[in-house]
């Protein structure tokens, strides 16, 4: 009775599975007996779609990476327009920059000029982005609805995304024009004085905020549109038929049903008004004064504008702006998996 050995075949099959099974039932190399990592596995089953997308990586790679890391590179130098490698006729002077490590990256966090820019950075970033969710939401619902013109309406409300950015922010700042804009013309009309709209640092604010918000409606509009045309119509009209109001319909069904796009449209909303180069820089150009300069207008000064110019400051700068959103975007994802969402 003990001679016989544990889970031996008088159990009916309960033994040891053949090699072949076992191979098969693990994923195991038959020559090898390792079982083959989950990159190479996805290889050579999805090798067909590797081959596709690999094109594509390199490009990226090429356009993004070596930029990325050659920034990250002049970050920790003390890098400048005055001893990079340059062309003086047809003499070229060799790079006499140094490496300074993480200097440049302890006095940006230590000043107070990074803390202010990124204090600005954040208020614009949250006012343009809950007021642009707000109005696409009202906007979207309402042409959700059956009304005369809808098709009309909704083509003069994408209108705005159609023209280019740079067209649309030259003419704002012709409408903002103190002495000849249309705004202050019409004050004029009704007896009230010129307002100065970009040579005011809260009228500045206030102006640059509109500018950013009538840009970025029509992508959340048609993006919240269509995640209201996929909620079933049926859930409003048995709500409606239990006597739910209206703004019961909308907290618990249209918040609810817009949730996996809204959660979307948002993180691409931050992430896009965080870095809003154009509409900073060609309507005020950071001014009046600092007024409106956020990071990234910011570091493009640091590299194109001061004398002499400050490649490693630009490259600090663009670095903490990479680092800030990865972070949020981390944040982001696990206030979502708390939720039950899945990105």
């Amino acid at each position: 009775m003990g001679d016989h050995p544990r889970g031996g075949g008088a159990r009916g099959g309960g033994g040891t599975p053949p090699p072949r099974a076992r191979g098969r039932d693990t994923g195991q190399n038959h020559e090898t007996g390792r079982t083959p990592g989950r990159l190479r596995r996805s290889v050579s089953t999805h090798w067909y779609a590797w081959t596709m997308v690999a094109p594509v990586v390199v490009v990226i790679g090429v356009i993004i990476g070596y930029p990325l890391v050659r920034g990250i590179f002049l970050s920790l130098t003390d890098a400048n327009e005055r001893n990079v490698e340059r062309s003086i006729g047809v003499n070229t002077l060799p790079a006499t920059y140094e490496f300074v490590g993480l200097d440049n990256y302890v006095d940006a966090l230590t000043g107070s000029q990074f803390a202010a820019t990124l204090g600005w950075t954040v208020l614009w970033t949250v006012a343009c982005v809950s007021v642009t969710f707000a109005l696409g939401m009202g906007l979207a619902n309402m042409l959700n609805r059956k009304i005369a013109g809808r098709s009309l309406y909704r083509v003069l409300l994408v209108l705005p995304w159609a023209v280019p950015g740079f067209v649309s922010v030259f003419a704002w700042r012709f409408l903002y024009n103190e002495k000849n804009g249309l705004l202050n013309k019409i004050l004029a009309g009704g007896g009230i004085d010129a307002v100065p709209w970009l040579n005011d640092p809260t009228w500045a604010k206030f102006a640059v905020i509109s500018v950013n918000v009538w840009l970025g409606i029509p992508f959340m509009m048609v993006a919240l549109l269509g995640g209201l045309q996929s909620i079933p119509r049926e859930m409003y009209e048995a709500a409606e038929m239990d006597g739910a109001s209206a703004w019961q319909r909308f907290r618990h069904i249209t918040l609810p049903g817009l949730r996996p796009v809204s959660t979307t449209v948002v993180l691409l909303s931050t992430i896009w008004t965080f870095n809003m180069f154009p509409v900073i820089f060609l309507l005020t150009r950071g001014g009046p004064g600092e007024a409106t300069q956020i990071l990234v207008t910011q570091a493009y000064k640091f590299s194109f504008e001061i004398s002499p110019r400050d490649f490693a400051q630009s490259s600090t700068w663009g670095v903490l702006i990479l680092v800030l959103l990865l972070i949020f975007a981390v944040f982001y994802r696990r206030v979502l998996r708390k939720q039950g969402e899945v990105w």
